[in-house]
């Protein structure tokens, strides 16, 4: 069973974290969710890890702030750049020496980004692999949900308002009558063609946990994030790339740009899928991550990441 316990951050905020494995593992996976969902994402990806790799990996997940059971935070700090601070914070606290993977689904993955972009150093001397599933380096660039440019403006501009008014609510959450009533819209919104009932279920149930604050707040910041120059930097590092061709949110373009810019990039298109590849098609996100893994377990601790950074 992982270990359940948190870092208090500089703002007081507290990040619901759990790590699975030894501290001196040769390597530490830290797997980071997407909007409005938390660490129970990821639940089929950690069986994996702990079943191919054993001792060899430790694992950390955790809820990002006002998401799960992390606290709600201030408005001021619903922000990628934000997040990639508390990611070099929960590192240092939960992989402070050796060699680090990290696997970031859509907001995750921009937390991976931003993480790169504003702590150039710390990042260089402790990432070793990276996994992308289902995310992007240019904001809503690509994002037409499936749907025609027109209407994709109006929803989008539709979606910014909302996401203003919801940012103003605090740390009240979504009500489950709510939630319910939504669940076919979740339901098209998040997943493909096809959709195991349990799935749908954990996803409702994430998103009833993440504060109002935190559903609205972070949506201007993950818009208009842009980091394919961070990006083009890291071509060194073993990556992988995955998204499901019926990724309302997503879509191939985005994983296909990231692939531009990181040649090295496995990448992989799975068709029929949404959004939510870690659930839709753990089979290929499994192979994914394990494969970089294995990369990165097959290099002499000399070539890859072993320093002890600084945030900064």
């Amino acid at each position: 069973m992982p270990e359940q316990t948190e870092v208090r951050l500089p703002d007081d905020v507290r990040l619901h974290v759990e790590v699975t494995g030894p501290a001196d593992a040769e390597v530490t996976a830290v797997l980071l969710h997407g909007w409005t969902l938390d660490g129970r994402s990821w639940h089929r990806q950690l069986t994996e890890i702990r079943e191919r790799f054993g001792d060899r990996v430790r694992v950390v997940t955790y809820d990002a702030r006002g998401h799960g059971r992390s606290s709600c935070m201030a408005l001021r700090t619903a922000t990628l750049a934000q997040l990639g601070d508390d990611l070099a914070a929960v590192i240092d606290q939960f992989a402070p020496t050796g060699r680090v993977v990290l696997v970031g689904h859509s907001m995750g993955g921009m937390t991976v980004m931003e993480y790169a972009h504003r702590h150039p150093d710390h990042f260089a001397a402790r990432t070793a692999g990276l996994v992308f599933v289902s995310t992007t380096a240019e904001g809503h660039t690509h994002t037409v949900y499936g749907l025609s440019p027109r209407i994709a403006r109006l929803i989008r501009l539709a979606e910014t308002t909302g996401a203003g008014v919801l940012a103003r609510c605090g740390s009240w959450r979504p009500p489950h009558a709510l939630l319910r009533a939504l669940r076919p819209s979740i339901r098209w919104m998040l997943f493909g063609d096809r959709c195991d009932p349990a799935d749908i279920r954990l996803v409702t149930s994430a998103v009833a946990r993440a504060s109002l604050r935190s559903i609205g707040g972070f949506r201007a910041s993950i818009g208009a994030q842009h980091r394919l120059d961070t990006l083009a930097e890291l071509g060194h590092l073993p990556a992988a790339a995955l998204v499901g061709d019926r990724d309302r949110l997503t879509p191939p373009p985005c994983a296909e740009s990231i692939a531009g810019v990181l040649p090295a990039t496995e990448l992989t298109v799975c068709p029929g899928a949404g959004h939510m590849l870690m659930m839709e098609r753990p089979e290929e996100v499994n192979a994914a991550l394990t494969g970089v893994l294995g990369q990165v377990l097959a290099q002499p601790v000399a070539e890859s990441a072993t320093g002890v950074g600084t945030a900064g």
